[in-house]
């Protein structure tokens, strides 16, 4: 008799949830249905490779010790889903919530937001961090792996704004109750 144990079918679950959060990701709410999101996977090797941007970022920038710690961190996880939005206007009249007078006036300024980009992008996340829990994968929204995504171009040059989010199935929730000093102290070795 063959049996089959968790821990030989967990990659598996994971990577199955994963493809659910980026289909809820991917059919959330966008403002007028413009759909500026780009989402990826990305596997353990991926997972290792952003770690260590993590850790060169931390560095070289002398960015704070969290960044050690979430370089870190995410080697726990089992898969990374990362987030990413495009920062074009949407074409809302009689908007101005970017602090330009219309999306024409916002297009001269290219590297500044359209606020529905973000907003698309939070409620993108949400959506698929709801997924996570009802499938009781444990996960947290980073935007320090986000930045080292976004240093990495992994997603193209038109994202500009990039969250991840890391994945696990184990007995207590990796990203949560973490040890800093700890972890911070592993990203030196």
């Amino acid at each position: 008799m063959k049996v089959y144990y968790e821990q030989e079918l967990r990659e598996g679950s994971i990577f199955a949830v994963a493809r659910k959060m980026m289909t809820a990701a991917r059919t959330a709410p966008k403002a007028k249905g413009v759909d500026n999101l780009v989402i990826a996977l990305l596997k353990r090797g991926g997972i290792v490779e952003v770690s260590d941007t993590l850790k060169t970022m931390a560095r070289r920038d002398k960015l704070p010790d969290f960044f050690l710690r979430d370089a870190v961190n995410i080697l726990s996880a089992q898969a990374l889903v990362v987030f990413g939005t495009k920062i074009l206007p949407v074409g809302l009249d009689h908007c101005g919530m970017c602090g330009f007078a219309d999306c024409a006036e916002k297009n001269k300024h290219p590297n500044h937001p359209c606020v529905f980009n973000t907003g698309d992008l939070g409620i993108a996340m949400g959506s698929a961090a709801s997924v996570a829990m009802d499938h009781r994968v444990d996960n947290r929204i980073m935007y320090t792996v986000g930045r080292a995504v976004l240093e990495m171009g992994i997603l193209g040059e038109e994202v500009r704004i990039v969250y991840g989010m890391p994945l696990s199935a184990s007995g207590k929730n990796p990203f949560m109750d973490r040890d800093n000093d700890a972890l911070v102290k592993l990203a030196g070795q």
